[in-house]
């Protein structure tokens, strides 16, 4: 039970500190991905690690792409993303080795990369740091990411920021379960959630 209660307390937060997590827990944290579910075993994840002096230069690629992609995007915007990618303890690109030609549908190689990176962030939660995975625009740019190692057909599943989270940080109220399930008994299913 105590395992289920740490997944139960699990929530997303970008209000993060020093110090993210470095050396034998920072491996343990990633090795939690090569546990994720991953038909074919292709392991299509791979995992760049941005902190230190690195962070500005990785945040003027993310400008230059946000730019590139709308060159009427709005300064505030700019000005954000530039923030968080500079000042983050850490970031973790999150990449996709895919293999088109493969057996294994591309779906299926981007949903292990998924669940993956799920694994990650359940891992950092239970060594006492925190994370969040953003995407946007950006992720889909495939200049930028080819710039940070992933040439078509690989791309990039976001970034996660990670460190450590600040006194009084939570996540929202999460919705009872309930809405989101149905068990089907032969007809076509209806959920709650869908009614609202």
């Amino acid at each position: 039970m105590p395992s289920l209660d740490l997944l139960l307390s699990r929530f997303s937060t970008d209000a993060l500190a020093e110090p993210a997590p470095q050396g034998a827990v920072l491996d343990t944290i990633l090795s939690t991905a090569m546990r994720a579910p991953d038909h074919g075993r292709l392991r299509p994840w791979r995992y760049v690690i941005v902190q230190g002096d690195a962070r500005p230069a990785l945040a003027r690629r993310i400008v230059a792409s946000m730019k590139r992609l709308d060159p009427d995007v709005a300064p505030a915007k700019i000005e954000k993303r530039q923030t968080r990618f500079s000042t983050m303890p850490m970031i973790i690109v999150l990449g996709m080795h895919l293999r088109p030609g493969d057996k294994i549908p591309l779906i299926e190689q981007e949903l292990a990369v998924g669940a993956a990176a799920m694994n990650i962030l359940n891992a950092l939660h239970a060594t006492g740091f925190g994370g969040v995975w953003v995407s946007g625009d950006v992720a889909y740019d495939p200049e930028l990411a080819a710039e940070l190692g992933f040439p078509a057909p690989h791309g990039l599943a976001g970034f996660l920021f990670v460190g450590t989270p600040r006194p009084g940080a939570r996540g929202p109220t999460r919705r009872a379960v309930d809405d989101y399930v149905a068990e089907w008994t032969g007809t076509p299913v209806r959920f709650g959630a869908d009614d609202a």
